[in-house]
């Protein structure tokens, strides 16, 4: 027989924090309050001018979004979770609520954001939390960029011809002009097409958390977006990165400034590697592996995938995915401290 209790609520979130909830790290560790502030700088609140419902306090649309990239959800899941799961409401604040934000709201929030030229502003505000935890750049950096897809579209050549000139063709309905990426670009690695953009990141050695960001289309070289990424903030001026960025005019200008650059090299046809250049590269790989654990990570929170249509969405989406990423890890790193290398 199930055991019915007038207390049934208070002890199921009893149990929830004994099994431990992540969440609550995140609440606990994160200053959200300063980060809605930020965001409310860059992107303000829309008035009532015209009356209805006030919007959603900040710090909860702020939180809601944290959740959504942590979890990898759509909008409209994101609405039916806060509607369902304790742990969801507890951390958003809405459990004495009877209203949630639905997939509109969220979806209008992060239009805001666009539109304000405050796509980058999470991501930011982020570091300098981090920074003011302690957590500042060290041990140098590593360079890297993975491809993010999005759903392929299937275009005639005149269409794809079109579409590559920035134009769109006149037949399309207006339904079909939605469902279109305009922006995103086929690209090839490993001898396997991917369509979609490309998010460059630099990360620090020392505490493994991203420090720059840059997202593409899928089509541009991983190479021309490696001083974007540089954190000139790092305690130490080492690079770390794989054979793609190698770049010998781009090379002698940085260590001419000061940076130490450890990119390792790649054979020819007709010239391989020698046993010396080998180790070398051996060598670099023991360290610049590390960035492939933040690959790892924004993989299992749906990093390599995205919904949304145009760079300026698939900007703010890897923002958010990349300030949440360093929030989990701040969370981790004041829980267990950092790794000893």
């Amino acid at each position: 027989m199930i055991k019915v209790s007038l207390f049934a609520e208070q002890e199921r979130e009893t149990k929830v924090d004994k099994i431990g909830d992540g969440l609550s790290k995140l609440a606990e560790h994160v200053d959200f309050a300063a980060l809605a502030a930020e965001i409310d700088e860059a992107a303000p609140r829309p008035g009532r001018e015209r009356g209805g419902r006030p919007p959603f306090p900040t710090e909860l649309m702020v939180r809601v979004l944290v959740v959504q990239q942590l979890y990898n959800l759509s909008d409209e899941q994101m609405e039916f979770q806060l509607l369902d799961r304790l742990s969801f409401q507890r951390f958003v604040g809405l459990r004495q609520s009877s209203q949630a934000p639905d997939r509109t709201t969220i979806w209008t929030f992060k239009e805001r954001l666009i539109k304000a030229g405050a796509t980058q502003r999470i991501f930011e505000a982020v570091n300098r939390q981090l920074d003011r935890q302690g957590y500042i750049a060290r041990g140098g950096q590593m360079v890297d960029a993975s491809i993010v897809p999005v759903p392929r579209q299937t275009l005639s050549k005149d269409e794809k011809f079109l579409v590559q000139q920035g134009a769109m063709p006149v037949e399309w309905s207006p339904a079909k002009r939605r469902q279109k990426d305009m922006q995103a670009r086929w690209t090839k690695k490993h001898g396997k097409s991917y369509f979609g953009f490309k998010l460059s990141t630099g990360v620090d050695k020392r505490h493994k958390l991203i420090r720059r960001i840059q997202v593409s289309t899928a089509s541009e070289h991983d190479t021309l977006h490696f001083e974007c990424v540089l954190d000139p903030g790092n305690t130490r001026r080492d690079v770390w990165a794989d054979k793609g960025y190698v770049d010998g005019e781009r090379e002698k200008r940085l260590s001419e400034k000061g940076w130490r650059l450890h990119i390792q090299r790649k054979g020819q046809a007709g010239k391989p590697l020698s046993d010396c250049q080998e180790r070398r590269n051996r060598r670099i790989a023991k360290t610049r592996a590390r960035v492939e654990h933040i690959y790892a990570s924004l993989e299992q929170m749906g990093g390599k995938a995205l919904r949304s249509i145009g760079l300026a969405r698939a900007t703010l989406h890897l923002n958010w995915k990349a300030a949440t990423y360093n929030l989990r890890r701040l969370c981790s790193l004041m829980e267990v401290g950092p790794t000893p290398f």
